[in-house]
């Protein structure tokens, strides 16, 4: 089981390299996880999930993309939708 504690970015240690994100400890050993590692490992996971709500007939693929733009009008505000 890890544990997590998140740390203020700092800056990135070699060119291309992302600040750590967070600390996790797993079986007594810290690790840094770097912003760009949970950035993928959240794209990863979302995009294993819509497939397999998708390919179980929990949803469609046209009711994903209706969600994600009516998701994205209610979190990014524009002037057309202010």
């Amino acid at each position: 089981m890890g544990l997590f504690s998140r740390n203020k970015p700092g800056p990135a240690t070699l060119p291309g390299e992302s600040a750590t994100a967070l600390k996790m400890v797993v079986d007594g050993k810290e690790r840094d996880v770097s912003f760009a590692e949970l950035t993928l490992s959240n794209n990863l996971s979302q995009q294993a999930l819509a497939r397999l709500l998708i390919k179980k007939g929990v949803i469609t693929a046209q009711e994903l993309l209706e969600m994600i733009k009516t998701v994205r009008k209610e979190n990014y505000r524009t002037p057309d939708n202010l």
